[in-house]
């Protein structure tokens, strides 16, 4: 007897298996382990109240998986003859077989009246004025019958030709506001840079005999002006891209809570448990003077911090003004696939897992003792690492202390893309220089030799 909860056992997506081949996980594979070693055969079947077990004072009763194993109660009811039904309830497979009959009904009238579903039963005779039309109302009904089992029929409704792609179908991975928006963008830039270049005396140059060799920028120092600026700016932009996004990461790492003191002398940030797990039933017995001040402050909000999963206390945690109270491999498993959790103080309390049997029961020395020599073998630390470490899907995040923050970007920092901006400039300025002399010479020669 279990419960459904990562990684310690997952129903496995696949909804043709049965029986333990069901089920998945770091406690099934010890299972397995164990059943090998000790020789017993077993069944897993889920508790149905999906509790572990606690302890109710007031009724003096126990309820999830250790009021069943108290109780013993049985693992299941005898197989029924119409079992395979059980999937779907009865009002579902009513409304199948009543979909069954309207689709058959709707695809006989839609082929009577379909021109291209009446065909010439001799194709050899091209001339027969006499067609017919394949779905008959027990042709239909066969159709549908043949689909809903998957198995197919000699009969398919016919098309009158295959629909062509469109023209245009090129511009569908872009929704139709974004290519307007594309559109006036680029007269607008346009547009921009001819009123510029009109005012601006620099591009007004003799018409070029090769209109294709005309460029933006004319000269070789202006080349250079615009390539060092570009470049510049790319630096620029992208180490304040990179460093903003440190900022923004960091700052939503930044928590009030440090430890369950902090909590405690707060109520801005609810907190809670898993209902009826054993950290709920740490606090309701704790002793400790904070930890019966956190339990009064859980009880009196009973209805809105108590969870029934842990998926679902995660869950409330990455909405926000709430912290979740679980135990440390659970948090261990949760914060490892989630880079926006994080783990605040340290452990409240030290506990074991086992395996529960009920009292008196012959197995429970020898599941003990397999647990040890798989302990001392190192197989459970081999399953923890496959279901918690191995699983592929671990968040990859730097272990840096939370103290840690972001800093901005000084002149040590990108200070050598200023430099380089600076000799660019200088050197174009030379450049420019140079293009002056060479040509006023090249004038001065032209003027003597007229």
């Amino acid at each position: 007897m279990t419960r459904e909860e990562r990684p310690y056992v997952m129903v496995k997506e696949d909804k043709n298996l049965t029986g333990n081949a069901r089920f998945e996980g770091f406690c099934i594979d010890l299972l397995k382990w164990i059943a090998g070693q000790v020789g017993f055969q077993y069944a897993i079947k889920l508790v149905p109240d999906h509790m572990y077990g606690v302890y109710d004072p007031e009724t003096k009763e126990w309820n999830g998986i250790v009021r069943e194993l108290m109780e013993k109660v049985p693992s299941g009811q005898p197989t029924r003859l119409f079992s395979f039904m059980n999937p779907l309830a009865v009002e579902i497979w009513l409304y199948v077989l009543a979909a069954y009959m309207l689709v058959s009904f709707t695809l006989f009238v839609m082929a009577r009246f379909s021109p291209y579903e009446w065909n010439n039963p001799h194709p050899c005779l091209a001339e027969s004025d006499v067609v017919e039309n394949q779905f008959s109302v027990s042709n239909s009904f066969w159709f549908i019958t043949g689909t809903f089992l998957r198995q197919g029929s000699g009969l398919n409704p016919k098309v009158s030709k295959r629909t062509s792609s469109r023209l245009f179908s090129f511009m569908n991975p872009l929704a139709v506001e974004i290519w307007l928006s594309l559109l006036g963008t680029y007269v607008m830039v346009s547009l921009a840079i001819w009123i510029v270049a009109r005012l601006s005396p620099y591009e007004w140059v003799e018409p070029s005999p090769c209109p294709s060799c005309k460029c933006p920028l004319q000269a070789t120092s202006t080349r250079i002006v615009g390539g060092i600026w570009w470049f510049f700016t790319l630096i620029i932009i992208s180490s304040y891209t990179a460093n903003l996004a440190a900022f923004l990461t960091v700052e939503r790492m930044i928590t009030p809570i440090e430890n369950a003191a902090d909590l405690a002398e707060q109520t801005e940030i609810s907190y809670g448990t898993l209902e009826g797990g054993s950290t709920m039933t740490f606090f309701r017995d704790s002793k400790i003077g904070i930890y019966q001040k956190m339990w009064r402050f859980m009880e009196s909000r009973t209805s809105s911090v108590f969870v029934q999963t842990y998926e679902e206390g995660v869950k409330r945690v990455l909405e926000g003004d709430y912290a979740f109270l679980m135990e440390s491999t659970m948090l261990d498993y949760a914060v490892q696939r989630d880079c926006n959790l994080t783990q605040i103080g340290g452990l409240l309390d030290s506990k074991g897992y086992g395996i529960a049997t009920p009292k008196g029961s012959p197995w429970r020395d020898k599941i003990s003792l397999a647990i040890l020599e798989l302990q001392e073998k190192g197989v459970i630390q081999i399953l923890y690492d496959k279901w918690w470490k191995n699983t592929g899907d671990v968040c990859n995040r730097d272990d840096k202390n939370k103290e840690s923050k972001a800093n901005a970007l000084g002149v040590e920092n990108i200070g050598g893309v200023f430099v380089v901006l600076l000799c660019g400039l200088v050197l174009a300025i030379l450049v420019a220089i140079l293009e002056f002399c060479w040509n006023s010479k090249k004038n001065t020669q032209s003027d003597r030799v007229s």
